[in-house]
């Protein structure tokens, strides 16, 4: 096979700016350079001015820098041909663009191709406090203000935290465990995580956390979205920076890379759910991520006992609960090299550029052959894995298609209409119950089925205590329990658990 068409990685950074004075911070732009200057040492020097392919993944810290595409490339005194900037922040962006550059290297459209982005939420909310703005604790919440709200936003369904628990609870369900035995694993691979962060110098905390401590409300602990307490939900406030750079094999020797520090890139597979989280076709499963993990392994002719290390993305336990069933990652081998985002850093839409710079790392450091990394954006809504080697994958050649969407398409059941009008008898699909900052209930909302099969939302009050208690107890699983749905003063449903 032609070196020139065999793409690697020879370069990764990763940058942490804790500084304590908002104003002397970085902006996600400084972060983005000076994170890629730091991949160019680790590469050996000389590799930027000869960039001429730059992708970023999108960031929301600072929404009036953006596009920050061209400012980061005037940064690093590049004009590249190919420059391009996500239209979202999505977690699955830099496995995305890390595929992308891949097929540019292997068909000849590009030499060195980086990707790079960063976030700096710490510094935006620091500053925001410092000046007496608005400080949002939620930042994708943000995104939808001044907008008017969809149905699913009526009812509370607005930022990730409030989606992914539905995820949560209808896995539970489906897998047959009660709360206990789902907090548990929960809490375990969260535990794990914090162990992994604890080693790794480019995370953002490293104090190793027991599964007690995960799992159990405290001060320091308080509920978010049940079930998830503080610890099970991803860290965006923090300023982070991570990049790579790929190139042909035949470019790294000619520039003297040493063979010990090229990784290889293997075959990626993508698939999606549809954009309308109420018209997915369960809560409990995901033919797009299946597809995306099964699909990755079969396209580098690859079994899961030659996978050595995996970053499976753990915005909310949910996320890599299902992709280690999917592929049969054992619960008691870790399944981040980060330290998840929770540990590790939440940088929205960025968290993979550091698994990425976290793997090539870590293969390089003998920790095994072959990684698996497996991105996951939006509202468990886009799926995007890949293989990265210390040793050239037999089979694999570039460009290949990454799309898998009709696969995926094949596996789905059939999607419920979702019907905003109705009121009346239902049974609980899924549900979750949102906490305010004191960590006392704000309200319920639960997904139901009627008669008819069609969809639909309803909310429990704070103030309706018994029915919070049922969707936050453990004594009796919600899912598959009969109520009604009634239009109250202000038009939304409220629901009233049968007797």
């Amino acid at each position: 096979m032609d070196p020139a068409r065999i793409p690697v990685i020879i370069g990764v950074g990763q940058i942490n700016d804790r500084t304590d004075d908002p104003f002397a911070a970085m902006d996600p732009i400084a972060l983005m350079i000076a994170a890629l200057h730091a991949a160019d040492r680790d590469g050996g020097g000389g590799w930027l001015a000869a960039i001429d392919s730059l992708s970023i993944v999108d960031q929301i810290s600072f929404r009036d820098l953006n596009p920050v595409a061209g400012a980061v490339a005037a940064g690093l005194g590049i004009t590249p041909a190919h420059l391009f900037q996500t239209a979202k922040p999505m977690g699955d962006s830099p496995v995305r663009l890390l595929n992308e550059a891949a097929n540019r290297i292997g068909a000849g459209e590009s030499m060195v191709a980086a990707v790079i982005g960063a976030e700096a939420l710490r510094t935006a909310a620091r500053r925001a406090a410092a000046t007496g703005g608005d400080v949002d604790h939620n930042a994708m919440r943000i995104r939808h203000r001044g907008a008017a709200p969809i149905y699913r936003q009526l009812y509370g369904l607005t930022a990730p935290v409030d989606v992914y628990p539905l995820y949560e609870n209808a896995t539970r369900c489906a897998w047959g465990q009660t709360l206990d035995e789902a907090q548990a694993e929960s809490g375990l691979l969260w535990s794990q995580f914090s162990h992994v962060a604890a080693d790794n110098p480019n995370a953002w905390l490293r104090s190793p956390k027991s599964v007690a401590e995960i799992v159990t409300p405290s001060p320091a602990n308080r509920r978010i979205a049940f079930p998830y307490p503080k610890l099970m939900v991803a860290n965006s406030a923090v300023n982070q920076g991570a990049g790579f750079i790929v190139t042909s094999l035949a470019q790294a020797r000619a520039r003297g890379v040493p063979a010990d520090r090229i990784i290889y890139i293997g075959h990626g597979a993508a698939a999606h759910e549809d954009e309308d989280v109420l018209a997915r076709d369960s809560y409990s499963a995901s033919a797009g991520m299946r597809v995306s993990l099964e699909q990755t392994l079969a396209a580098n002719a690859l079994r899961i006992d030659q996978i050595d290390l995996v970053e499976l993305y753990s915005c909310f336990p949910c996320v890599p609960k299902m992709a280690r069933r999917i592929i049969g990652w054992p619960v008691d081998k870790p399944a981040s090299v980060v330290g998840g985002l929770t540990f590790g850093g939440g940088p929205i839409g960025n968290y993979m550029s550091h698994a990425v710079a976290a793997m090539v790392d870590r293969l390089r450091a003998g920790d095994g052959q072959n990684g698996l990394l497996f991105g996951n954006g939006g509202f468990a809504t886009y799926n995007h894995s890949i293989i990265l080697s210390r040793a050239p994958i037999p089979g694999v050649a570039f460009p290949h298609d990454i799309d898998c969407q009709a696969a995926a398409d094949a596996l789905r059941g059939p999607r419920p209409l979702v019907d905003a009008d109705y009121a009346g008898p239902g049974v609980i699909e899924s549900y979750t119950v949102f906490y305010d900052r004191t960590g006392a209930p704000s309200a319920g909302v639960v997904v139901a089925r009627n008669p008819a099969g069609s969809r639909f939302l309803a909310r429990v009050p704070a103030v309706d205590m018994a029915g919070i208690a049922l969707l936050s107890g453990d004594r009796l699983d919600p899912i598959g329990s009969a109520g009604t749905g009634t239009r109250a003063a202000d038009g939304l449903l409220d629901w009233h658990a049968s007797d």
